[in-house]
């Protein structure tokens, strides 16, 4: 199989380890990525019917983003209208 070939290989190149680990790694946290943009971010709605507008529901305080510099979410006024 394809797994006992690369096995084979990496025993015969250990230099080729560090490189596994990373790629993979690296795919790892992309998913991870991907998975929390497709659950946690506001633009995407998965059910149409019961809350077609997702973003409408957001308060000041909602932090989605996944990194922020000098904004407290906690200490943000409503400055919007309800819709």
């Amino acid at each position: 199989t394809m797994l006992a070939i690369v096995r084979k290989q990496l025993r015969n190149h250990p230099a080729l380890i560090p490189l596994f680990i990373f790629i993979g790694g690296g795919a790892t946290m992309s998913l991870l990525y991907l998975a929390r943009l497709g659950l946690r971010n506001p633009d995407v709605c998965w059910d149409r019917k019961n809350n077609p507008e997702p973003w409408n529901k957001l308060g000041p305080n909602d932090q989605y983003k996944f990194f922020t510099v000098n904004t407290d979410y906690s200490k943000l006024k409503k400055d919007r209208p309800d819709f």
